[in-house]
């Protein structure tokens, strides 16, 4: 094993060989040394003062037929969340046209499926290029697919595709058991063999160890082709939900789970999403400078609260930072 002082410096190839021991080397590092390296890492394949915009929308809520335990869309908990089917095209748009007034570049759709249906696909499709039609990159997050719906997909012009694995693969088995790591990978898999780009990231604050976070972090950089999108979500506590009660995270472990994902993926898009809502601006400045460079825009992600656009383009202006 190579010691945390031992590896490629800012710039190097991109690898997909990280053993465990390693992430937990950078995890263990000194706070201000694992931000500086994080920074400089940054600084060697991206603008430090850009930061990529996007908007999430639910176009189909709740009913969900998974256990996520923590998400308040699953038909298994009761969290009074009002059901809706999904949305005409029409009303999508519309939304869509709001997101690029207020600087976002890409639009992101979500459905609370297992794995959608041909016919809803359809009707999915329709979307995609309504939304591409307004100059908007689009993705979509409809749970499994198969390799046929993937390559539907892409011929329809989606550019991404969000996929999450949650966790490390011990944990995952004490927060879903609806759906396996294998059946998430698989559908990365598919994605990427359609040619999408394909947005993958995790939740951190659902009770898991370093070790954990570790290991989700692993699985991420070792894909064959690492995220072009890598979503770094703090859990948000619903009421109803087994995670309500769990303990949040230390803010500076969310930090250094960060600036971990931008060492392991040098050239992915690093987003700080959902949980903005608990993080104060110096947290999120925090996040900035470990590596983050994209978050959602808008008051909503999917059915839990965001930070206002207003606030968001406050803060950017304070930090100096540039939506692309």
């Amino acid at each position: 094993m190579r010691s945390a002082d031992a590896m490629e410096p800012p710039g190097a190839a991109l690898r997909h060989d990280w053993s465990r021991e390693e992430i937990l080397a950078l995890f263990e590092l000194p706070f201000m040394d694992l931000l500086y390296r994080a920074q400089q890492v940054h600084r060697a394949h991206f603008d430090p003062n850009r930061i990529q915009v996007s908007t999430l929308l639910s176009i189909k809520t709740g009913a969900c037929p998974e256990d996520c335990a923590y998400c308040p869309q699953s038909a298994h908990h009761h969290t009074e969340l009002d059901v809706e089917r999904l949305l005409p095209v029409e009303a999508v748009v519309a939304e869509a046209r709001a997101a690029r007034e207020r600087g976002a570049t890409r639009f992101c759709m979500g459905a609370a499926w297992r794995q959608p249906r041909d016919r809803d696909l359809e009707r999915v499709i329709e979307m995609v290029r309504a939304v591409k039609a307004e100059g908007l990159e689009t993705c979509l997050t409809l749970g499994m697919l198969t390799r046929e719906q993937a390559r539907r997909l892409a011929a329809a012009g989606l550019d991404y595709y969000n996929h999450n694995l949650d966790t490390s693969p011990e944990f995952y088995g004490e927060i879903i058991s609806t759906r396996t790591y294998e059946d998430r990978l698989q559908t990365l898999e598919h994605v990427r063999e359609a040619g999408l780009h394909v947005c993958a990231g995790g939740i951190i604050g659902m009770g898991e160890s370093r070790a954990d976070r570790a290991g989700l972090l692993q699985q991420l950089a070792n894909l064959p082709k690492h995220p072009e999108s890598v979503p770094i979500n703090l859990l948000v506590r619903v009421e109803g939900t087994p995670l309500a009660d769990v303990e949040p995270p230390d803010p500076f472990e969310f930090v250094r789970t960060i600036a971990v994902a931008r060492l392991l993926m040098p050239a992915s898009r690093v987003r700080l999403s959902a949980g903005r809502t608990d993080m104060d601006d110096s947290l999120q400045a925090l996040c900035f400078l470990a590596g983050a460079n994209s978050i959602f825009h808008g008051e909503r992600l999917l059915t839990t609260p965001n930070p206002e656009a207003d606030r968001d383009r406050r803060l950017f202006e304070r930090l100096g930072l540039v939506p692309d």
